[in-house]
């Protein structure tokens, strides 16, 4: 049984802070949890646990025999990861979305200046805001003054619900339901809508009857949501039953991300944190096998989050990745170089030299970037990631 948070749990906390040990807080309705049970794993304690195993397998083969046990903590949302990562004893690593850091950020409810407090080891994938209503509603705006689920009190959802229409000024009457039960209520009339927050295609709209007669509603990209959104489009291909052929319909996505306290470089828990990233990065190839979700495939070390620090720890393995290519775009340059003077094809001046080798540098990128994800280089001007 994996530990919950905001139980009472000394005996847990005082293990967690053992020689050795890391502690990852996840959550409930998390990212992880979501795209597992898309696979058939319909316990989240499987799918945090498959992260752990996945982390302490690579950190076996990386850390020169020292051991590193990652453990799995079962959070209660984005929200509190983010609370318990700042102040909790035993997490080091802690998943959230990165509409909530910046919303507490803005308020100052934690704490002043938490932008220098944590720091992002990774942005991992974007999950899709759902809007489902009945098929006579035709526009958000019909929703004010109507009962809408926000999902369940302090989740993803709920606070990504509230923010959302209130940036939009569309002033609705919350409640707090289960992904299920508010799909059973939209059905009876009680209320008038649902948001669900999860990675397309969510399991909950897919081969089921129970949603007949819904339909997923369009969320306007404006002007007031582009600084926390990413535009985003759901399409029949991903809900046969709630889109109809060749259709699709617009919406936006906020982004998981996953973030660590900032500490002092030589604390303890720096270095513990130091051998997760090392392990995790360098054995994230597993993600990208079945039968895991094919959103771990759009995750790029590389991509930053605007307006917030990227951990030092993630920094240098992204640097050394660079370096490394560097080094062996370099050398490939030179053999290439020195089989071209063998068969005649004369030499070159010094700068003629390095013209040739920029030009090369900029070819080998594209091709690099044709063969497969490249994880050191930053796309985050390109698609949602800004």
């Amino acid at each position: 049984m994996l530990p919950r948070l905001g139980e009472a749990i000394p005996p847990i906390v005082q293990r967690f802070n053992s020689k050795g040990t890391l502690g990852v807080v996840l959550l409930d309705a998390s990212p992880l949890a979501k795209i597992e049970r898309s696979y058939g794993y319909d316990a989240y304690a499987r799918a945090a646990s498959s992260l752990a195993g996945l982390v302490r397998d690579a950190a076996a083969e990386v850390l020169d025999g020292d051991s590193l046990r990652v453990v799995p903590i079962v959070g209660k949302g984005v929200a509190q990861n983010v609370r318990d990562l700042r102040f909790m004893r035993g997490v080091d690593l802690g998943i959230t979305h990165t509409n909530i850091l910046k919303h507490f950020a803005r308020t100052g409810e934690i704490g002043p200046s938490l932008e220098n407090q944590i720091t992002y080891i990774a942005k991992l994938f974007n999950e899709e805001v759902h809007l489902v209503v009945r098929s006579e509603t035709t526009r958000i705006t019909e929703l004010s003054g109507h009962r809408v689920s926000f999902g369940e009190k302090g989740s993803g959802a709920d606070i990504t619900a509230e923010l959302i229409l209130e940036a939009l000024n569309i002033d609705v009457d919350a409640v707090h339901l289960s992904d299920a039960e508010a799909i059973m209520k939209l059905k009876s009339g009680a209320i008038a809508a649902a948001v669900v927050v999860g990675g397309k295609p969510a399991p909950l709209f897919n081969g089921s009857s129970d949603i007949a007669g819904l339909k997923l509603l369009t969320i306007p990209y404006t002007a007031e949501l582009q600084d926390d959104y990413y535009p985003a489009e759901l399409t029949h291909d991903d809900y046969p039953l709630l889109i109809a052929e060749g259709g699709s319909v617009d919406t936006v996505a906020v982004c998981a991300v996953l973030v660590t306290f900032n500490w002092p470089k030589k604390n303890e828990r720096y270095r513990k944190v130091a051998k997760f990233v090392d392990a995790f990065f360098n054995k994230f190839e597993e993600f990208h096998r079945p039968p895991r979700h094919p959103k771990w495939r759009d995750v790029n070390f590389a991509a930053t989050l605007e307006g917030w620090q990227r951990s030092r720890i993630a920094q240098q393995w992204i640097d050394r990745k660079k370096e490394g290519a560097g080094v062996v775009s370099r050398k490939t340059f030179d053999d290439f170089m020195q089989q071209a003077v063998q068969i005649g094809e004369g030499s070159l001046s010094a700068s003629e030299r390095a013209d040739l080798f920029r030009d090369f540098v900029e070819w080998n990128e594209t091709q690099s970037g044709s063969q497969g994800t490249d994880q050191t280089k930053d796309w985050s001007a390109r698609g949602p990631y800004r």
